[in-house]
Parts: C-alpha cells; structure tokens; sequence
C-alpha cells in the first residue's frame, strides 16, 4: 500500500514537469518565431506605423514632418523659383510595403540649384500639417544633388476633380506595370510657391539636412482616388515632429 501511495504522489509531479517544459518549449518557440519574423520584417525595410516610438532614428532636432506655422513664416530673399522637368517614363513602379512609390527620372531647378529625380511615393493623411490643417495625402517627390544633399518637394492632394498623372500612378500599380505616367505634370499645382526648411527624411533611418519644399497650393485628386489608395496605405504617415528653433521660409511665386 505504502507503494502505491508514493507511486500516487510521484506521478502527477512528473505530469506537472512535462506540462511545465513542454509550455516553456512553446512559449520559447513562439518568442524564436516572433523574433525572426521582426527581424526579416525589419531587413525587408518594413515598419510598422502604429509603432513608430520603436524607429531607429539618427538623433537630432531637425526632424519632418513638421505643422508649418504660416502666418509665422518668414518671407525668403533668394529668387527661389522652382523648374520641373520631370521624365514619364517610369523605371519602376511598386508597393514596396510602406507606401505607392515610382522610380523616375528628370531634374528640378530650385532656387538656381540643379537637382536630379531619383524616385517619387505618397502618404495618407498628409504627413505635413498647415496651422494645424492635414490634407487627405501627401506626394513626396525626392531630388538629388550632385554632391549629395536631398531636396523633397511635398505636394498636398485635396479632394476634388480625377486626376490624370495620380490614375495612371494608381493603374501601373494595380496592373503591376510600369507604364510611363504622361501627366505627371498634373500632379503639379501651375504656382509653385512654397514653404521651406531643414528637416529629415520621414522614413527610417530619418536622417537629417534634408532640404523641404512644400507647396502652399494642393493639386485635386477624386475622391474615389484616395479611396483607391486608402485601399493600399490609409495610415502611413508619420507623427508631426517639434519645429525646435527652426526658421520656415516663405516662397511666393
């Protein structure tokens, strides 16, 4: 009897350990498998915005976007005018997991610098606030100097009439085609004027000394079109980040 008893007693304290490893070894299994899923995320360039406190950031306090004060902008004494010669034909065209981006080609003349078109996407809600204002999306279209320096000309789409440039956009990424975009132009307000400061990219790594030209005048997209885009990205722009003691500048054409 005394054996049986202590063969009662054993027994479910080695069912209790087996229970125990065997949850641990799921819980550890489970921690590997989240593990190497952030980390292929993370290599894949991807980011979650509902996340963004955990970007890795090159520290600094000339981050974008930024809420442009306008009444505050102080009016800029250079010439300033801005000239696109942007190309239709697009190399490619792709969701790259983050947002709707083209890789083109052209150049852009500002303020008698010359800059080449290196690729252009889009964000929604508009990354940029104006006196507090967002737009239902945001063009980014980003130039390159020779020497290095990025300049980011920020369009505000407004719901409005179709746009032809943003359809075509929109049906070489449905279609998975890289048909060139004819009117690109359309995607352009006719003035040109802009607010401008130093700022960062608004994408990891968010680096610094990127120049930023945000057109004052937005362009009309339909409202069918945000909704198409919305079905790509309706949540993948960046928090607004402080100004600090940056200057923003005032570009009227």
């Amino acid at each position: 009897m005394k054996r049986t008893l202590l063969m009662s007693m054993v027994l479910p304290s080695l069912l209790l350990v087996t229970a125990c490893s065997q949850q641990t070894a799921t819980k550890t299994s489970e921690s590997s498998s989240h593990t190497q899923e952030s980390t292929t995320k993370k290599e894949a360039g991807h980011f979650d915005y509902d996340a963004q406190e955990e970007w890795e950031q090159v520290a600094g306090k000339m981050q974008s976007p930024i809420d442009i004060p306008a009444s505050s902008s102080v009016e800029m004494t250079d010439k300033g005018g801005i000239t696109l010669d942007y190309s239709a034909k697009i190399t490619k065209a792709e969701n790259n997991g983050h947002s709707i981006q083209l890789t083109d080609s052209g150049t852009a003349v500002i303020n008698g610098r010359n800059f080449e078109l290196t690729q252009f996407h889009f964000h929604a809600e508009s990354e940029h606030t104006v006196d507090g204002k967002h737009y239902p999306m945001e063009a980014h279209f980003v130039n390159q100097a020779q020497d290095g320096r990025l300049a980011v000309i920020g369009v505000f789409f407004e719901k409005g009439q179709e746009n032809k440039g943003f359809q075509e956009v929109l049906d070489d990424v449905k279609n998975q085609k890289d048909s060139e975009i004819t009117d690109i132009e359309t995607m352009f307000p006719e003035n040109k004027s802009y607010y401008h400061y130093l700022g960062s990219l608004t994408t990891p790594p968010l680096s610094e000394n990127v120049e930023w030209y945000v057109l004052k005048n937005p362009v009309e997209v339909s409202a069918e079109q945000i909704k198409d885009f919305q079905e790509f990205y309706d949540h993948n722009n960046r928090e607004i980040q402080p100004l600090n003691d940056r200057v923003v500048l005032s570009h009227n054409e």
